[in-house]
């Protein structure tokens, strides 16, 4: 025990002096040492097992062996750069071609979302003319400079807003200024977007591309209501923009009712151009934009030429055709609806229970659990998020904490996670949940007690007010 621990202490103080403090770690106060993979799990190098619900990236499970089979098969053969012939590239392509609507028939192969993103808004500018870009508060779309510039979840903290940047309300019913009892929430936040448009125009600005999560993820796992992307587009559309949904985080059958994400805005919504990366590779580098004929053509008449040394290799598309496999021969889309009800409904009996759950929201296996100070403010509840995390670590359980106040619980695991996951998992958050309640209701009764001795019954000094009504830390 006590050498696997020293092997850690060495892993973690190398990896201090060779890295960056800025790349950091999951649980930095005592990070966990992966050394293994496993379907929906992940492994210590002591041998504990901890149920994964934070990798979206390993989509079908960690070292799947079909994925891994695949790729390794091909890479005793050939890869090399697309420039050659090749049937893996056009093969793959063909099938992601049959999960889309047919007016997004024209592929691009890159090696990461980042790259993704940064193309679409290549393509998006060039085929409008334009320069401008709208964007969702609290918005991430890569760690390119040309993608910190439209993600107001990074930019705030670097140079600021760009001029040619703009941002519009998150479409959050929950804790945004539409929320569930406005009788049409989807058209008053797309109207907001119409609202920043026309001050962007006012001032001499021209729209190239609005940009969207298909499900916003680091803005808190917000579901946008339905109609909400229709109506947007419209404006988009009408200021001579293009909309761009990005489905690096949740495409690929992980809403389970849809293989994309941005179809759960009806049938008849089709975005203009489709950024897809993470769960693409299963943990490979594999990423991909997805356009039409109109926009590809604008790009192919500059003449300049599109290449990328390791997109759309043998061994990415052998691996993109291996994750498609799987995803129909195990079911997984119609897994993620099962379990993805299964878990949420756990969750809505956790919030009854629970004061400190304000909301339970999300479609498949893309789950927030928004934690509240207080259920009328809906004042975020941070730090007894942070504190949850970390005890559910404590019991082999790994989730994260996301959203601008950083307390929703996010659940996107690997689409593999059973129902005896879900009922594990919720059955530690239930207790977790249950002993900081017992805390705080402890904390509370010897706060009074002290009160009572320091002011007999009847006192009304400070002291007294100030305990009955402040709340426990």
């Amino acid at each position: 025990m006590a050498t696997d621990q020293r092997a850690k202490a060495d892993t973690l103080s190398l990896r201090q002096r060779l890295l960056s403090s800025s790349c950091r770690l999951f649980f930095p106060e005592d990070p966990v040492k992966i050394v293994r993979g496993q379907g929906q799990y992940l492994y210590d190098e002591q041998g504990g097992e901890y149920i994964d619900c934070i990798n979206n990236v390993a989509h079908v499970g960690h070292c799947h062996p079909l994925v891994v089979q695949a790729a390794h098969e091909q890479n005793q053969v050939l890869n090399t750069n697309s420039r050659y012939l090749h049937d893996n590239i056009v093969d793959y392509a063909q099938r992601l071609s049959e999960t889309l609507p047919e007016k997004l028939c024209v592929f691009y192969f890159l090696n990461s979302g980042s790259e993704a993103n940064d193309l679409a808004l290549r393509l998006a500018r060039q085929y409008t003319g334009h320069q401008d870009v709208v964007v969702l508060d609290h918005a991430y779309h890569g760690h390119l400079s040309s993608l910190i510039d439209i993600s107001p979840y990074k930019f705030r903290y670097l140079d600021g807003q760009k001029e040619w940047v703009h941002v519009a309300p998150l479409p959050d019913t929950y804790r945004g200024p539409y929320r569930e009892d406005h009788p049409n929430p989807a058209v008053a936040y797309a109207n907001e977007v119409k609202r920043v448009v026309s001050n962007a125009q006012e001032k001499g600005r021209k729209i190239a591309a609005f940009f969207v999560e298909s499900l916003p993820s680091v803005g808190g796992q917000i579901i946008p209501p339905a109609g909400y992307f229709s109506q947007v587009a419209e404006h988009i559309h009408r200021a001579g923009g293009v909309f761009v949904a990005d489905e690096i985080q949740v495409g690929f059958g992980r809403v389970g009712k849809h293989f994309w994400a941005f179809q759960l805005q009806g049938e008849d919504f089709v975005p203009d151009i489709v950024t897809m990366g993470k769960s693409i590779g299963n943990g490979h580098p594999i990423a991909c934009v997805a356009t039409t004929q109109a926009v590809s053509r604008a790009f192919e008449a500059t003449g300049v030429e599109y290449f990328n040394t390791f997109g759309g290799s043998p061994v990415s598309c052998a691996v993109g055709l291996a994750v498609l496999d799987v995803l129909e021969k195990e079911r997984l889309q119609a897994h993620a609806t099962c379990v993805g009800s299964f878990l949420m409904e756990l969750l809505r009996q956790q919030k009854a229970k629970h004061p400190i759950i304000g909301d339970v929201r999300g479609v498949g296996l893309f789950i927030g659990v928004d934690l509240v100070q207080d259920e009328a403010t809906r004042m975020p509840a941070t730090q007894e998020a942070d504190y949850v995390v970390t005890r559910l670590k404590e019991n082999y359980i790994l989730l994260s904490a996301d959203g601008p106040g950083r307390n929703i619980l996010k659940f996107k695991p690997p689409m593999c996670f059973s129902l005896d996951n879900a009922q594990l998992v919720v059955t530690k958050l239930d207790a977790i949940l249950t002993d900081m309640e017992e805390k705080v209701r402890s904390c509370e009764t010897l706060r009074l007690q002290r009160c009572s001795v320091k002011h007999p019954p009847g006192s009304t000094g400070p002291g007294c007010r100030a305990a009955a009504g402040s709340r426990p830390s």
